[in-house]
């Protein structure tokens, strides 16, 4: 094992104190094996954590506003249905039109002439 000395890029810009490859499998090992740490253990794991705790909120961060405003969207697209179905029309039929025109036109076309030729088949 290298005892190469790395950094990490926070998403602040400013980077890690250094540690190596000992260090974390130092920290592992204590904690693993429940041996009370020493001062030295305890600070690469202090460092470590705080090395991962930022990146890994900022993503659960972004993730749930995402999460939000997913429901946010949903929540209008509902109004917009039941806006439509107030005014008479029919729900099932514009959703499927909203599928339709979700997807490419050449790939809709030919599942269309392949849904004809299958009722054809049927006779209907």
């Amino acid at each position: 094992m290298t005892d190469e000395t790395m950094t990490l890029k926070m998403p602040d810009g400013t980077m890690s104190d250094p540690f190596t490859m000992a260090d974390m499998e130092r920290m592992a090992a204590g904690s693993k094996a429940g041996l009370k740490q020493t001062d030295a253990d305890k600070a690469v794991y202090d460092k470590a954590y705080s090395i991962l705790e930022i990146p890994i909120r900022d993503y659960v961060q972004r993730i749930e506003r995402l999460e939000a405003k997913k429901r946010e969207i949903a929540e209008t697209q509902k109004d917009i249905y039941l806006e439509a179905k107030v005014r008479g029309y029919d729900t099932k039929a514009i959703r499927e039109i909203v599928k339709i025109r979700k997807r490419d036109p050449q790939d809709y076309a030919e599942f269309e002439a392949v849904v004809e030729m299958y009722k054809s088949a049927l006779g209907m």
